[in-house]
């Protein structure tokens, strides 16, 4: 029998039986291979959600990856046994901010995969065809998994535009910091310092390409061109901004709690500092994630630890908030 999770409130979930829907004009049925978990579907979960963000109840899944097995009408039938991943944003596609390729900042209201919208948390997802990014077909759909964050950090490293020889920094070293530093060091710097909590990060992070590694407690420079903060504290946002020369170039993609202190005013202009922040992925970030995917830049396959099934949902819920730095991404496998 095929199943669904299906949170019905915060704390409360079932699993289902789980039926696909048939695809409707431009839409496309898809085979889920596997899908990741992140602190925001503990968020769902939990009832954190900031409102407006989440409607129950709710199949959640927004990391995932899968292979196409029908196609509505208006759909290349080229696409159907083609492995792909998805975008989360349901856009409009007719504001002037969807125009502009920000689907992001889509002003018809907030709609995404596995939080307002049926998640891949299933045996299949039924999604907007437009929204697929279509992988090689030699492509390890486990690690496809991962692509879905790497696509936000993709954002990130767009924004920060890293130019060769200039000196970097990533703060956080979990899913999406590891992502930044090899997302950052295929822009060939001259250093690419990692900054984190936890020296056992060390060796991974080195692996992907940074040059040094040091903990908030050891002497920092202040002197870097960019820096990508992916820890989401305000700690780790300040922190940041201090890394960087006069003029330097930052990038926020992590979400502190609400209310939180932000970074000094005064500070950024005086030091005349570019600030960026990075929410979900547009269509191209996920096309430069998929691009350096296929070409073999973008390693994510280390940084998953446990792959468990769909009935095992609470305990892979569990398993993200533990803190235990044994445990890095989740993946559930319908």
């Amino acid at each position: 029998m095929s199943s669904a999770v299906v949170v019905d409130s915060p704390g409360s979930h079932r699993l289902v039986e789980h039926s696909p829907r048939r695809p409707e004009a431009g839409e496309a049925l898809v085979r889920v291979h596997a899908v990741g978990i992140c602190g925001s579907d503990r968020e769902v979960y939990q009832g954190n959600r900031p409102e407006g963000y989440v409607r129950y109840p709710l199949t959640p899944g927004h990391e995932w990856s899968g292979t196409v097995e029908a196609v509505g009408t208006g759909v290349p039938e080229g696409l159907v046994g083609r492995k792909v991943v998805g975008e989360g944003f349901r856009n409009c596609q007719v504001c002037d901010r969807c125009h502009a390729g920000e689907t992001t900042l889509c002003t018809a209201g907030y709609e995404e995969t596995g939080f307002t919208q049926p998640g891949a948390m299933a045996a299949t997802l039924t999604l907007p065809a437009r929204l697929l990014h279509v992988l090689p077909d030699d492509a390890d759909l486990t690690a496809a998994a991962l692509l879905e964050p790497a696509a936000c950090i993709a954002a990130a490293a767009l924004k920060a535009h890293a130019r060769p020889g200039e000196r970097v920094a990533v703060v956080g070293t979990g899913t999406l910091g590891m992502f930044a530093v090899q997302f950052l060091r295929a822009a060939s710097p001259a250093e690419l310092l990692v900054v984190g909590t936890r020296r056992d990060r060390e060796e991974l992070s080195r692996r992907f390409g940074a040059t040094d590694f040091r903990t908030r407690e050891q002497e920092l420079p202040d002197d870097f061109d960019v820096v990508v903060e992916t820890a989401g504290s305000t700690d780790a946002a300040r922190l940041s901004a201090a890394l960087l020369r006069r003029g330097g170039r930052l990038v926020l993609t992590g979400i502190p709690a609400p209310g939180a202190d932000g970074l000094d005013p005064t500070d950024l202009v005086v030091r005349q500092l570019e600030v960026h922040t990075v929410f979900g992925a547009p269509p191209d970030a996920w096309s430069h994630a998929v691009r350096v995917f296929g070409a073999g830049l973008l390693d994510p396959v280390p940084l998953v630890t446990h792959e468990l099934p769909l009935a095992e949902f609470s305990q892979a819920i569990e398993l993200v908030g533990a803190g235990d730095p044994k445990v890095g991404k989740v993946l559930l496998r319908p």
